[in-house]
Parts: C-alpha cells; sequence; structure tokens
C-alpha cells in the first residue's frame, strides 16, 4: 500500500506574504494551479475508483487552497469512501487505495505542472 505524499516549502508562508504584498493575483495563481493539477488527479482517480455503482467515483471532487491542491471522496451520502480507500479490518474490508494510486500515477506529471506554475508566476514578476 501507497503512503501519502506530501510537498514541504519551507517558508511558505513568508513567500505567500510576500507575493500577496507585490501582487495578490498572484496568489490566486497559485492557488488555481493547486486546483487544477488536483482536478487531474480526480480524473485519474474516478478511473481507479471502484465502479459497483459508481456513486464513489461520482463524489470525487477536487479542492485548492494557496498552500496545497486537495482530492476529496465521500460526502454524507457516501459514508464508505473512507473505509473503502483505507480498509475496514473489521468488516473485512480490504484497503483499496485508489486515490494514493492515482496521485502515483500522475506524480511525474503534477511535478512538471507545479514546476511550469511556479516559473509561469515568477516570470509573471519580471
Amino acid at each position: 500500500m501507497s503512503s501519502p505524499v506530501a510537498v514541504e516549502v519551507v517558508g511558505l508562508s513568508k513567500v505567500l506574504r510576500q507575493m500577496k504584498q507585490i501582487d495578490p493575483d498572484l496568489v490566486a495563481q497559485i492557488k488555481a494551479a493547486n486546483r487544477d493539477i488536483a482536478d487531474d488527479v480526480v480524473t485519474t482517480a474516478r478511473t481507479l475508483s471502484p465502479k459497483e455503482t459508481g456513486t464513489l467515483a461520482g463524489s470525487l471532487r477536487p479542492g485548492a487552497t494557496n498552500r496545497t491542491g486537495i482530492v476529496r471522496a465521500g460526502s454524507r451520502k457516501v459514508p464508505w469512501a473512507g473505509p473503502i480507500h483505507f480498509g475496514w479490518r473489521a468488516r473485512n474490508i480490504k484497503p483499496n487505495p485508489f486515490l494514493y494510486d492515482a496521485f502515483d500515477e500522475r506524480r511525474d506529471d503534477v511535478e512538471d505542472r507545479y514546476l511550469a506554475a511556479m516559473l509561469k508566476i515568477a516570470g509573471s514578476l519580471d
């Protein structure tokens, strides 16, 4: 089973504050890049999620903050998203880490897109 992946940028808060002072739109561009990349991971996760009814795949949605892209699964109407993904030993449900797998499939693309987004933003500072 894959483990969660995180990229940490040391000093990100300071960078975001400084960017907001230079041009508030720069932070909005970062958030938009985070959401676009999360949307691509959601697209891949939909192809990898269990398809018994399609309800779980339909509950996948992207989100973003200034700091990260977010992939959400489940809702009040789809409370089984977590047990399907992580498993539930007491109920004999084996993990199906389709979200982690989707990110793993897109890892190189995600890195390339973040780099391209940051270079585009840096280029707009000239």
